[in-house]
Parts: structure tokens; C-alpha cells; sequence
């Protein structure tokens, strides 16, 4: 029996299975622009594009397993565009909208929290399988990066919602992206999305419960993050008290 022969690369691809690296991309230009805007003194701005990053990072993973489109140097270029969406803009961001009066303290906290998305998107990269191989499927070893981003950015979300003003004093502003930064490569049990089920008789509350979230965002958009920052907060301290708990019973 003899082995088939190497496929060779198709010579044309389907422009529709590139339109996951296309929003890849679109989502790197926004973390770009996002520090722009945040060079420029528009803090409101660049956090939006930040945000919008982080949506289109949701999409274009799903979206190519949806179409069939996964391929290698879509998986490279998604974490490298994760580390600068993630891991440089937001921290960026916020140390010209308040770290810059504390300017050696703050730019340590930067880089601290750059260091920290890195080695997590290496130890994602390279050790998936390893990491996850006997271990409950339904939460993630340390705060995602996304998730990460999003709490790094209270402050801002804080301020533009309620003062205006950075609320905070820029060294706790610094200690606290510090401690965001360090969550990420932590052994902290944080719950995975991904697995989670709802009944059918629940699908339909659960769709309304969407629509109230999405409008508020788009309504009351600072309150209604500074709100989902703190439900996910409570989520990881769920998670923590309760994971504990169900290894012991699973033991006993």
C-alpha cells in the first residue's frame, strides 16, 4: 500500500475564507489607533477602539472554525494581534490618560502588564494541550487576556462614567495594573464561557438578558462596563471558593 502523495497548495483561495484574517487585521488597526488617539490626549476614543478590538478578536477565531478557515499563520496572527490589543494599547492607554505625573512608577506597571499578557500568550501558545489535559474544561488557569484588558481599564471606565477625572492616584493606579498584569499568569481559577450550558426552557430569558446588556452598553456605555467588570470580578471569586470545593467532592 503506498502513501498518498503530499496535497500541494491550492493555487486560489476563496475570498470568504479570508474574511478571518481580514478582521484579525481590522482589529490590530484599531489597538494601533487606539494609541494614537491615546498619544493625542482623546481617551474616549482610544478606549472605544480598544473595545471594538476585543469584539472583533471574538469573532474572527469563531468565525474561521464556523467557515472551516482555520489555518497556522491565522493562529500566529491572532495571538500576535491578542498581545498588542491586550497587552500593549490598554496600558499604553492608560498611562497617558493618568500614570504620566508618576512617570517612573507607572511606566514600571506597564511593563509589568505587558510582560505578564506575553508570557501567558506564550504559555497558551505552547502548552494548551498540557496545560488542560486532566483538568476541569470549564475554567481557564489565570484571567484571560481579554478579560484582563477589560479590568485593567475600571479606572477609565470609573472616571468616565462618574468624575470625569481620574479617581484613583496615578501609584494606585500603578499597583493596581500591576496586580491585573500578575492575575494573568496566575494559577487562579477563572471560568470558562466556552462551556457553559443553558437549558431550552432558559434560551429564550437568556436572549432578553443579551438585549438588556447590549442596550445598556449602548446606552449607559461606561456604568453598564464598570458593572460587567465588577460581575466578572464576583465570577473569579466564585470560582475560587467553589472549584476547591467540587475537586474535594469529586475526591471523596
Amino acid at each position: 500500500m503506498t502513501d498518498k502523495p503530499p496535497r500541494r497548495p491550492r493555487s486560489e483561495i476563496p475570498l470568504i475564507q479570508l474574511v478571518p484574517n481580514m478582521l484579525t487585521i481590522a482589529a490590530i488597526c484599531a489597538g494601533l489607533s487606539a494609541i494614537r488617539f491615546g498619544i493625542q490626549g482623546d481617551f474616549t476614543l482610544a478606549v472605544k477602539l480598544i473595545l471594538a478590538a476585543c469584539v472583533l478578536d471574538g469573532l474572527d477565531g469563531r468565525l474561521a472554525r464556523a467557515m472551516d478557515a482555520d489555518s497556522a499563520i491565522g493562529a500566529e496572527l491572532d495571538s500576535l494581534a491578542d498581545f498588542l490589543n491586550f497587552g500593549v494599547a490598554p496600558p499604553l492607554v492608560i498611562y497617558f490618560w493618568g500614570l504620566q505625573s508618576q512617570s517612573s512608577i507607572g511606566w514600571i506597571s506597564v511593563l509589568i502588564f505587558a510582560i505578564c499578557c506575553v508570557l501567558r500568550l506564550a504559555r497558551f501558545n505552547v502548552g494548551t494541550k498540557s496545560e488542560t489535559k486532566g483538568k476541569d474544561a470549564a475554567y481557564f488557569v489565570g484571567v484571560p487576556a481579554p478579560a484582563s484588558a477589560m479590568l485593567a481599564m475600571l479606572p477609565m471606565f470609573l472616571s468616565f462614567a462618574f468624575t470625569g477625572a481620574p479617581i484613583l492616584h496615578p501609584v494606585g493606579i500603578s499597583l493596581y495594573l500591576s496586580v491585573i498584569g500578575l492575575l494573568m499568569i496566575s494559577r487562579v481559577p477563572t471560568w470558562s464561557f466556552k462551556t457553559t450550558t443553558i437549558s431550552r426552557r432558559n434560551v429564550k430569558a437568556f436572549l432578553v438578558a443579551v438585549a438588556v446588556v447590549g442596550a445598556s452598553v449602548l446606552t449607559f456605555a461606561w456604568v453598564t462596563l464598570v458593572a460587567l467588570c465588577i460581575g466578572y470580578v464576583a465570577v473569579v471569586i466564585w470560582a475560587l471558593v467553589t472549584k476547591p470545593r467540587a475537586a474535594q467532592s469529586k475526591d471523596t
